[in-house]
């Protein structure tokens, strides 16, 4: 069973839940709250997301708005969760 997952399987899902929730494309390291596209609200969602997509528990000490702030910084920390 294959258990390592490449950025490419993290990026691609994380980037079309974002584009799905901000309603306009984005590229990868944009930074959609500097752009004010997400809100606090919506912000919960992104984490509920990751959790359920990834299988993965984001802790509090891990709600570092860096680790969210685009699709790169997402995929590393999700990567980066799941790797232990």
């Amino acid at each position: 069973m294959r258990t390592e997952v490449t950025d490419a399987e993290v990026r691609a899902p994380l980037l079309e839940f974002v584009t799905s929730l901000v309603g306009v494309a984005l590229g990868p390291d944009e930074d959609y709250f500097e752009q004010g596209l997400v809100s606090s609200l919506v912000a919960l969602e992104l984490v509920t997301f990751v959790e359920h997509r990834f299988g993965l528990t984001v802790d509090v000490e891990d709600l570092d708005l860096d680790h969210f702030r685009t699709v790169n910084r997402l995929t590393a920390f999700v990567l980066a969760k799941l790797a232990g």
